[in-house]
C-alpha cells in the first residue's frame, strides 16, 4: 500500500461503531488510531445534563481537538485512522444544536467562521468511511456500551443527527468516500463481515494511487 496514504477517517452517528471499526482496521493495516476520547472530554457529561449551557463549549473543544489531530497526522510519518472528523462537528452536530435552540445564532456563526478558517489549513481524508445505520441499530449499540451520560439522549436527537448525516454524505466532495451499511454488515460481532469491510477498504485504497 502506498506510503502516500496518511489519513483515513471514520464518520457516523453516535453508536454506529466508529471506535470499534477504527480499532479493527488499525490492527489489520498496522495504522495508528486517533480516538474521539469521550472519556477524557471535560464537557460531555455536563452537556448531556444541560445542553443549552454547554453546547458552545463542547463544540469548541471538539473543533480544537480534531484540528490538532489532523495537524499531527500530516506532520507524522504513519498512516492514521481518525475516529470521527472535524467536518461532522461543523456540518452535523453544531448546526443541529443551533436548530434545536441549544446554541445561539451568534455562537453558531462564530463557531462556523472558526471552522471555515481551520478547514482551509488542513487536508481532507484520503478516504472517508461512513457508517450508515438506522435508529434501532444505533439505540441497541448505545445501550450495549452503557455510558451513563448517553442515557439522557432522546430518540428525536438521534433522528435529527441521522438526517443531517445523510444530507452531508450526499453532498460530500472533499475526497474518496466509502459507505458501509452498518445495519446489514456486523463487523463488531461477525469476523466474516469484518473481512468484507477490510476488502472494501483495501480496494478503495489501492485505487487511490
Amino acid at each position: 500500500m502506498s506510503s502516500d496514504i496518511k489519513y483515513i477517517a471514520v464518520a457516523g452517528n453516535i453508536g454506529a461503531g466508529k471506535t470499534t471499526l477504527s480499532t479493527q482496521l488499525a490492527k489489520y493495516f498496522n495504522w495508528k488510531v486517533h480516538y474521539e476520547d469521550a472519556d477524557d472530554n471535560p464537557y460531555l457529561a455536563d452537556f448531556y445534563n444541560d445542553m443549552q449551557r454547554w453546547a458552545f463549549n463542547l463544540q469548541i473543544y471538539f473543533l480544537n481537538n480534531r484540528y490538532k489531530q489532523v495537524l499531527e497526522i500530516f506532520k507524522g510519518d504513519h498512516t492514521v485512522i481518525q475516529d470521527r472528523t472535524i467536518y461532522e462537528d461543523a456540518h452535523i452536530f453544531a448546526p443541529n444544536l443551533h436548530e434545536m435552540g441549544l446554541m445561539t445564532k451568534r455562537d453558531f456563526d462564530n463557531y462556523f467562521d472558526l471552522f471555515t478558517t481551520m478547514s482551509h489549513q488542513i487536508n481532507p481524508p484520503d478516504l472517508l468511511i461512513y457508517l450508515k445505520a438506522n435508529i434501532p441499530t444505533l439505540v441497541s449499540r448505545i445501550q450495549d456500551r452503557g455510558r451513563d451520560y448517553e442515557g439522557n439522549m432522546s430518540l428525536d436527537y438521534l433522528k435529527k443527527l441521522n438526517l443531517r448525516y445523510e444530507s452531508w454524505i450526499e453532498s460530500y466532495d472533499e475526497g474518496k468516500l466509502l459507505v458501509i451499511d452498518a445495519d446489514k454488515i456486523d463487523f463488531i460481532n461477525n469476523p466474516e463481515d469484518l473481512g468484507k469491510v477490510i476488502d472494501m477498504v483495501s480496494s478503495q485504497l489501492h485505487g487511490l494511487f
